[in-house]
Parts: structure tokens; C-alpha cells; sequence
């Protein structure tokens, strides 16, 4: 019988060191894990407060708001009003993991599973993150922002500054590409690329929104030519056609929609991510356990925190905040090595997979191919609602009440499978707002339009428009069902 790893709770650096080892061969030869190389720190409770302020981010650029952050977080911690996490990891090549120093050697056994292979060979496989994100490029782009938004500190002041980082940051979800693939450059590569645009812009820009000739405004083209279609991403609408945007705003600009395009996946795959990290780090663990590297009391003391993070309080439980992500992603993981493994009848009429020996494989399909909202629709069993008690609400705003409009039975099952993933769409989704005219001709207003009914607080999107109207420079006026807000 092999000897436990670790008897005592104590972590040193070489204990680290050969337990992650372990992980890694058994990662590799019962999960077939495909990682990053991996780059595991330990750091202190502060440092994580720091790492907390800065989206998890190892470089960043400064602005207030992460002082901020960082200060109401440093107080709820100290006052015991909130925990820390026990790790954090970075979608990167080599994949970052930052342990807690606090933790105990279990505990670190536990994190490294989850962050350094779970959440590792997720970044590296998921069709999503392979589309969508650089983890060979995003540190040095990084490294080139913070550099880049320091010098601006320095040559316009920090005030000037935080102000477009301000209204960059108050529209940085419409900002997203969703339906283009973003190109991937290294820092040095963006660097050239932002002197031949600073080049072009001064030259041309200014041409494009001259004043127009005395024949054009005799016969002015109609209203809306401007744009061939509406324009969703607004922030990179701003950064390529404000009339009077200094280079360096629209530069900034261009960071602030990189960065957010560079998250934009973690938002979508927050279910399956930390589902599968749970999956891996549980599965793992039990092998530990089975070779006898460590002991039972490890054993239990992982049990008491895995069952923690996956807790999911019922929806008359004081605790019930919401849908547990950790929940419901580990118990569709587990769900689905049932079904490979031990199917019913009632698995076979719902799911062709059933019964396939090669569980692996099909876990590893459902990492790879889905995000949040088809992972549901394509893999939330009848066993899973019953489990977790889930049921369907209907909100009729003229009625009193709520209306429960399907449970978890043979009627029901469709629905709420259906209205779960139709709620994760939603929450993951901004307000869908799209620029939809011009007046090019006239006095430059920007108008846009809400294509969603996404319920919008006036006060919210009176002080968005008015960032809005900062970087665009004229009246900006937004139109919709409920809504009607101008910022001239």
C-alpha cells in the first residue's frame, strides 16, 4: 500500500509539489485530461483580496472602482461577513492557480484538482473558450494595457483618464462580439497596430465628418444611411466613428472591449465550468483515496467542504439566494456518468447515450461542444429536476399571485427544462440595446433602440447615456416600449 502523501494538515512547498504529481497522473490516466501546463502560487488572504478587485486578473490596469471594490470587500472580510475563495485561476498558457496560504493540505489537494485540472482542461477544450479567447496572448496584452493606460495617466492625468474608463466601463457588456471571432495578436503586434490607427484616424477621421458641401445640404440623403444595419456593439461603434474622440480615448476604448470579449465566455459557461471542476475534483480525490495517498480523515475532511460549495438550499430556505451554478453543473456531470453507467428505462427514452461504456467520452463531450444554456436543454434529466425539486413560475404582472406552471413530472418536464435554460440565457445576457440611426446631415444624434424587454430602471439608463453622450459628444437618445430617455 502506498504511502498517504500527507498525514498532518500542514502544506509545505515540496507536499505541493508531489501531490500535484498525483493529480496530474491520475488527470491524465482516469479523466484523459487535456491542460495547459500548469503555474500554481500560494498566496495570502490580502493578495486574494487584491486578485478579488481585479476580476481575478493577474495584471490589470488601475482605476478607482477596483480601490473600491477592494475596500468594501477588505471590510466584509474582516468583519467576518464574508469568506474568500480557495483558489483562483487564470485562463492563460501556463494556466495560473493561486492557492490560499490559509488553506490546510487537504484543502490544497482539493483547489489544485479543481482549479489547476478541472477548470484548466475546461479553458483549454470548451468550443466556446477556444473560439472566443488567447490564453497564449492574453498576459502580454495585459501587460500592454496597464503600460499603455499608465502613460495616458501621465500625459492627460488620472482624472481624464478614470473618466473614460468610467464610461467605457458602464457600456463594456454592449460590447461584446458575439457573432465574430476576435483576432488574436501579441502585445507587440498590438503595439504597431495602435500606431497605424492613431496614423489613419488622424487623417482620416476628421475628412469623414466634415462639413458637408453646400449641394449636400440642399439634398440631403434621407435619415439612417449612415449605417447599413443596427450596430449592437456600442463601444466599438464609439471607438471607430465619434466624430471628435481623441486617439487615446478610442484606444482605451479598444482595451476595455478586448478585456470584457476576453470574459465574455466565463459568463456563458459559469454552470458548466464550475460543474466540471467540482466533477473532476470529486472523482479525483476518490482515486487519492482508493491508492491510499490519503487518509480517511482527508477524506471526510474533503466530503464537509465539497458538500458546502455544492449545497443547494430550497426556494423557502432563508439561504436560497438563486440556483447554485456548482449544483447544477456537478449533479448534470455526475448525472450523465449515471446514465453511461447505470441507466434506467426512463435515461433510455430521454437521452441516446445511455448505457455507452465510455462515460469519459461523454463527459468530455458535454465540456467541450456546449455553453450554460444548451448544456441544459441538452442534458437536465428528469432525475436531476426530482433531485433538486425544481418547478416552473409564471409572473403575470396584473395577476396577485405567482402561478406554477409545470413540476418536476412526466406533464412537467419539458417545461422546466426549457424555462431553466431560458432564464440562464437571460441572466447572462445584457439589455439587448442597438444604435439604429445617425443624423449624420443634421445634428449628429445618436438614437438607439431596445430590441428586448429587458425591464430597464430610468435612473440606471439616464447616467449610461450620459457616458454615452461623453464619448460620442452629441445627443443620444434611447427609444423603446417602456422607455424613452434623451441626453442632449
Amino acid at each position: 500500500m502506498p504511502k498517504p502523501l500527507f498525514t498532518d494538515n500542514e502544506w509545505t512547498f515540496a507536499r505541493i509539489e508531489s501531490t500535484t504529481e498525483a493529480i496530474e497522473r491520475i488527470a491524465a490516466e482516469a479523466l484523459r485530461l487535456d491542460t495547459y501546463p500548469n503555474r500554481i502560487e500560494v498566496i495570502s488572504a490580502e493578495q486574494m483580496l487584491d486578485a478579488y478587485a481585479s476580476i481575478g486578473l493577474p495584471v490589470y490596469y488601475a482605476h478607482w472602482s477596483f480601490g473600491k471594490q477592494r475596500a468594501i470587500e477588505s471590510g466584509q472580510y474582516r468583519r467576518g461577513e464574508m469568506g474568500l475563495a480557495y483558489e483562483l485561476v487564470i485562463n492563460s498558457n501556463p494556466c495560473i492557480s493561486y492557492l490560499m496560504e490559509e488553506n490546510t493540505m487537504t484543502m490544497q489537494t482539493l483547489v489544485i484538482a479543481h482549479a489547476a485540472f478541472g477548470h484548466n482542461a475546461f479553458f483549454k477544450n470548451n468550443r466556446f473558450f477556444r473560439q472566443w479567447t488567447d490564453a497564449e496572448g492574453i498576459l502580454d496584452y495585459l501587460q500592454f494595457a496597464q503600460r499603455y493606460i499608465a502613460e495616458c495617466e501621465t500625459r492627460y492625468g488620472i482624472d481624464g483618464v478614470a473618466e473614460v474608463l468610467d464610461a467605457a466601463h458602464a457600456i463594456s457588456r454592449n460590447g461584446i462580439d458575439r457573432a465574430r471571432r476576435p483576432k488574436r495578436l501579441s502585445a507587440g503586434e498590438e503595439e504597431r497596430r495602435r500606431r497605424e490607427r492613431e496614423h489613419y484616424l488622424e487623417q482620416q477621421l476628421l475628412e469623414i465628418w466634415r462639413t458637408i458641401p453646400h449641394e449636400a445640404h440642399a439634398n440631403p440623403p434621407a435619415k439612417g444611411g449612415f449605417l447599413s444595419e443596427p450596430q449592437d456593439n456600442l463601444l466599438y461603434f464609439i471607438e471607430k466613428n465619434a466624430p471628435h474622440l481623441e486617439t487615446w480615448k478610442r484606444e482605451i476604448l479598444r482595451i476595455v472591449r478586448k478585456i470584457t470579449q476576453y470574459l465574455y465566455p466565463q459568463g456563458q459557461t459559469k454552470i458548466m465550468n464550475e460543474g466540471f471542476a467540482c466533477f473532476v475534483h470529486y472523482h479525483i480525490m476518490h482515486c487519492l483515496h482508493s491508492e491510499g495517498l490519503i487518509t480517511d480523515g482527508a477524506l471526510l475532511e474533503f466530503y464537509a467542504s465539497h458538500t458546502a460549495v455544492i449545497f443547494q438550499p430550497d426556494f423557502d430556505d432563508p439561504r436560497y439566494s438563486g440556483m447554485n451554478p456548482y449544483a447544477l453543473g456537478f449533479a448534470i456531470f455526475r448525472d450523465i456518468q449515471r446514465i453511461c453507467l447505470h441507466p434506467s428505462e426512463e435515461d433510455r427514452r430521454w437521452f441516446a447515450f445511455a448505457g455507452d461504456p465510455d462515460w469519459i467520452g461523454q463527459i468530455h463531450f458535454a465540456m467541450r461542444e456546449f455553453r450554460d444554456e444548451s448544456f441544459v436543454l441538452q442534458y437536465l434529466s428528469p432525475k436531476v429536476m426530482r433531485d433538486l425539486h425544481l418547478f416552473a413560475l409564471r409572473n403575470d404582472p396584473a395577476a396577485e399571485h405567482y402561478e406554477v406552471s409545470a413540476i418536476h413530472d412526466d406533464a412537467g418536464y419539458r417545461e422546466v427544462r426549457a424555462v431553466l435554460a431560458r432564464q440562464i440565457a437571460a441572466s447572462s445576457r445584457p439589455p439587448d440595446i442597438q444604435i439604429v440611426e445617425v443624423d449624420r446631415w443634421g445634428d449628429r444624434r445618436m438614437i438607439l433602440q431596445q430590441m428586448d424587454d429587458n425591464p430597464l430602471h430610468r435612473a440606471e439608463a439616464e447616467s449610461t447615456l450620459e457616458h454615452l453622450r461623453s464619448l460620442w459628444g452629441y445627443a443620444v437618445h434611447l427609444q423603446g416600449d417602456t422607455l424613452d430617455v434623451l441626453v442632449e
